[in-house]
């Protein structure tokens, strides 16, 4: 495998920054893996939880910000290793924020959708 560019850049940075990156990368892809299997769980313990149309929605809508969110932990981890070799401030991420809202609005619809059932 290729090694990135950004790792012929700057100057290797203390090692425990690093293993604290790959910490919350391995943060990320636990959380992308928890949304998927959410996901999974939803379809297959609870069919009769919502009209068909709607649990699928839910189910693929979490399962895709699961998917995104393993996708964007490579391309962050890489993003913090670059400015940590280059002595460059940390680069802020939008993610949390949409990951959040995206979260929080299939729990809330969960919620309601697990009330109205019983």
């Amino acid at each position: 495998m290729r090694e990135p560019a950004w790792r012929k850049t700057g100057s290797t940075p203390d090692y425990r920054f690093s293993l604290a990156n790959e910490t919350t990368f391995l943060a990320w892809i636990r959380t992308s893996l928890a949304l998927i299997v959410g996901a999974l769980g939803i379809d297959q313990l609870f069919p009769d939880i919502a009209p068909a149309p709607l649990r699928i929605s839910i189910c693929v809508a979490l399962a895709v910000i699961g998917a995104v969110l393993a996708g964007l932990a490579y391309r962050r981890w890489g993003q913090m290793e670059a400015a940590m070799r280059n002595n460059r401030e940390l680069p802020f991420s939008g993610v949390m924020l949409v990951m959040t809202i995206g979260v929080t609005a299939a729990a809330f619809i969960l919620a309601v959708l697990l009330l109205a059932a019983r």
